[in-house]
C-alpha cells in the first residue's frame, strides 16, 4: 500500500500551529507528523506527496460565475515557504503548477486501483473511490464508486464556499440528498436530477462540475455521463 499525501493541508495545519515558533520547531513537527503517519498509523510500503502552486490552475479559465478561489485571503503561515521547500527537498513531494495536489492524488489513486490510500482531511477527495485516511480523526475508510459519484453530485448542488464555487441558493447537504434521491441511482440519473434542480441550465451545471471534479487521469475535464455510461 502507498500513502498518497496532501501536502497543502499539512502546510497550513502545521504552519499555523507553528506561527509563533522558530523554524526548527516547525520542521520537527512536520517530520514527526509524517514519520508517525507512515510508520505507526498506516504501516505503508511507500508514500508520495504533492503540493499546489495555483498560479496556472486550469480551473481559473473555466470559472465564469465567480472567480475560482477568488475570495481567499493571501495571508499565509509564517513558515509557509520553508515548509513547502522542506517537503520537496527532504520528503520528495512534487509541486503541481497547472492543476492541484488533489488532482495529482486522484490520478495516482486511480492508477493504483486500491493499492494507494488517500491521506487528507479534504472532503473534495471523497469524490475519488478507494481507501482513505483522515489523519486528524485518525480514521481509515473506503469510498465506493457509487458513493464517490453521489458525493460529487452533492457538491454540484451545494457548491464549495472554500473554492468560491456557487451552488444553488438554500441547498445544503440534507436538501441535496433529497434532490438526488435513492442511493442506488446511476451516475446518469444523479446528473439528470442535478440538471433538473438547476432548472435545465446545463451550462451552469457543467461549469460547477468541471470546477469541482477531481481528475482521475491526466488533463481530464469532466463531461456529462450518458444513459450508457458504465459504472463499477
Amino acid at each position: 500500500m502507498i500513502a498518497l499525501i496532501d501536502g497543502d493541508i499539512l502546510t497550513y495545519r502545521i504552519g499555523y500551529a507553528s506561527n509563533d515558533e522558530n523554524w526548527d520547531i516547525c520542521r520537527w513537527r512536520l517530520d514527526e507528523f509524517l514519520e508517525d503517519l507512515l510508520v505507526f498509523d498506516l504501516e505503508v510500503d511507500d508514500y508520495e506527496g504533492w503540493l499546489t502552486d495555483g498560479s496556472n490552475n486550469f480551473r481559473k479559465q473555466i470559472a465564469k460565475t465567480l472567480p475560482y478561489k477568488g475570495q481567499r485571503s493571501n495571508a499565509k503561515p509564517t513558515h509557509y515557504d520553508a515548509l513547502r521547500e522542506h517537503m520537496q527537498s527532504s520528503w520528495g513531494f512534487k509541486m503541481e503548477t497547472e492543476q492541484e495536489a488533489d488532482d495529482a492524488i486522484g490520478i495516482r489513486a486511480t492508477e493504483l486501483a486500491g493499492e494507494g490510500i488517500i491521506c487528507t482531511i479534504d472532503k473534495d477527495l471523497d469524490n475519488i473511490p478507494g481507501p482513505h485516511y483522515n489523519f486528524v480523526k485518525r480514521v481509515r475508510y473506503d469510498v465506493s464508486v457509487r458513493h464517490a459519484s453521489r458525493n460529487f453530485d452533492r457538491q454540484i448542488l451545494t457548491g464549495d464556499r472554500m473554492d468560491n464555487v456557487e451552488g444553488l441558493k438554500g441547498i445544503g447537504p440534507v436538501k441535496a440528498d433529497r434532490i438526488l434521491g435513492e442511493e442506488t441511482y446511476s451516475a446518469y440519473e444523479l446528473y439528470r436530477r442535478v440538471v433538473e434542480a438547476y432548472g435545465g441550465d446545463t451550462e451552469r451545471v457543467k461549469e460547477n462540475a468541471q470546477l469541482l471534479w477531481i481528475r482521475t487521469k491526466p488533463n481530464e475535464l469532466w463531461e456529462p455521463p450518458t444513459s450508457t455510461t458504465e459504472e463499477a
